[in-house]
């Protein structure tokens, strides 16, 4: 099973958790993850240069195609932004002529087979929760788990076919794999408020500290996430001067591949616990 993996921008720079873990658990999955020269998805100025912003897109799925190969990424952001620009190419046809006449220009041809995965679906759906179970070396006991399924990935929904938006489980199922419980909490759908920081720095941090109060509320022990952006925001929220008493009431936000990766047996260091802000090694203790 091959990739061509798109880790975007963030993940490099600021999640650098994120892309370990998830090459550490691909890699011992058995999928291979090409790489090539991929710019950026795209997302960040669609607000500015529209079209820009599609072309970038576009030009990356064209990439990947050259190869023969579906892309990969961990990024709900440019999950939702590849799938927002197949949607718009589709219903608008006089786009997508010119889409295709910049593309000729580099000698690179319209992505027409290829399928945007994000990592949740490949490990979900195209490996499959059955050829997980028998590799799984250890599960997690007592330990509740609040996912928080990203916008970018179920809405629109029609648009980014993540998974039924009515009454999702994807996340849940990968969750309860590694024996720790998905629990039921208020803000499982909801924002973490990363869209308006740069805007409004104070009441992005307000959403995501309402998150974390509503995971508490909910008596989880920790927020599952798998987006670069929400983990950041997490990782900012935790970072803020609070009561200790406070703190006790959540471990901290983890990362997917981190979670799986425990149970597949690979180590701390392997699924880089250590970059966590808290430090995630506390996850151990929860191991059977």
């Amino acid at each position: 099973m091959r990739y061509a993996y798109f880790p975007g921008c963030k993940i490099p720079h600021y999640v650098p958790h994120y892309g370990i873990s998830t090459k550490a658990v691909l890699n011992h999955l058995g999928v291979e993850l090409v790489e090539p020269e991929f710019t950026c998805c795209g997302y960040p100025m669609s607000h500015l240069y529209y079209k820009s912003s599609v072309y970038s897109s576009i030009r990356n799925l064209a990439l990947a195609q050259a190869q023969d190969l579906d892309l990969a990424t961990p990024c709900k952001c440019c999950y939702g932004q590849f799938m927002r620009t197949l949607d718009v190419m589709e219903r608008v046809p006089e786009f997508k002529r010119e889409i295709v006449a910049q593309l000729a220009e580099e000698d690179l041809v319209y992505p027409d087979r290829i399928r945007v995965r994000h990592l949740e679906q490949v490990l979900h759906d195209d490996i499959g929760l059955e050829a997980i179970k028998p590799r799984l070396k250890r599960r997690f006991k007592q330990l509740r788990a609040a996912s928080l399924y990203g916008c970018h990935a179920v809405r629109p929904s029609n648009v980014t076919r993540f998974e039924n938006p009515q009454g999702p489980h994807l996340v849940d199922e990968l969750i309860d794999l590694t024996g720790a419980q998905s629990i039921n909490w208020a803000g499982r759908m909801s924002c973490c408020g990363a869209p308006i920081r740069e805007h409004n720095p104070e009441l992005s941090l307000a959403i995501i500290t309402k998150r974390l109060t509503e995971c508490r509320e909910a008596k989880a022990d920790i927020m599952v996430i798998d987006c670069p952006y929400s983990q950041m925001q997490a990782e900012r929220a935790w970072a803020q001067p609070r009561p200790l008493a406070d703190r006790e009431l959540i471990h901290g936000a983890i990362l997917y591949p981190q979670l799986l990766g425990l149970t597949l047996g690979l180590s701390a260091q392997e699924l880089a616990l250590d970059k966590n802000t808290p430090d995630a090694e506390y996850l151990l203790s929860f191991l059977e």
